[in-house]
């Protein structure tokens, strides 16, 4: 397994792979990986011939009152993971690598990237959208893979796919959960013992609504009041956002009765969790 620490190395690495002809795949990551990751990893290795691990924690997605200083780094421990799973490059840059001086140019999806999670941490996808872009120019892959638990990323990656006609695929995993139903997370580590029990009430509220709405319900606003009902079992969580919304647009939906997206997001003590149902 290489690994490689400047754009210039990896784009060398990945244009000959590709100019072998061989399918290069591409899971970005900020590290501090779990099963979620390695998911996204394995279904990277059954499709493509060269699987390209990204781990770059991007400051520029953070607020100014969030988490980056005390983002979890783990490269060591991340690297004998992603080496065990057969991985063929992981490209580590520094933000100097991935940000020069003067640099002053940003990708931004109008729009879609001000909703849900874009609406509670304004700028964050202005700073992913950058940053996968940029990963997309410099790996060049033909694929690259994303976990559904981000599932306004995902929403805001395809248009920007979309608009900028990115020669790339975008393969979508399932979100990988505990056994008790939480959704794997890097943040997941903060939790104490309290509130790792508290945080299962996200997961609790979304199959409730999905039991809701096999059992006939197809109001959005219903649909809430049930989310909410569970929420309010738990009282020292905070919920951010509670939502039923088109799962390309985001947009705000009226009734369950097509494809709909359910996503909430809450905080569990100072930690801020996301989770989603496709109905």
């Amino acid at each position: 397994m290489l690994i490689l620490r400047t754009v210039a190395e990896t784009q060398s690495a990945c244009a000959q792979s590709r100019g072998e002809g061989r399918i290069v795949g591409l899971v970005p990551t900020m590290g501090a990986l779990h099963e979620g990751h390695l998911s996204l990893v394995r279904a990277a290795r059954a499709e493509c011939d060269v699987v390209v691990v990204s781990i770059f924690v991007n400051p520029t997605q953070f607020g100014p009152n969030e988490d980056f200083s005390k983002y979890p780094r783990t490269f060591d421990e991340d690297c004998a993971l992603l080496e065990r799973e057969g991985v063929d490059l992981v490209f580590a840059p520094g933000v100097d690598e991935m940000y020069p001086a003067g640099a002053s140019t940003f990708v931004l999806v109008e729009g879609v990237s001000e909703r849900l999670d874009g609406a509670s941490r304004p700028g964050h996808f202005r700073g992913v959208t950058t940053v996968v872009s940029k990963l997309f120019h410099i790996a060049m892959p033909h694929k690259a893979f994303f976990g559904q638990k981000d599932a306004a990323q995902v929403a805001v990656l395809r248009k920007m796919v979309r608009d900028l006609n990115c020669p790339v695929q975008l393969v979508v995993c399932p979100i990988v959960r505990e056994l008790d139903g939480l959704a794997l997370s890097s943040r997941n580590r903060y939790l104490s013992e309290k509130e790792r029990h508290q945080a299962l009430v996200l997961h609790r509220v979304l199959r409730k609504v999905e039991e809701a709405a096999a059992s006939g319900e197809k109001s959005s606003a219903k649909l809430i009041e049930v989310a909410r009902s569970v929420f309010a079992q738990e009282p020292d969580v905070r919920v951010d956002y509670i939502a039923v919304v088109h799962p390309d647009t985001l947009e705000d939906i009226p009734d369950v009765s097509s494809r709909s997206l359910v996503a909430v997001a809450a905080f569990v003590g100072t930690t801020r969790l996301i989770d989603n149902v496709l109905l």
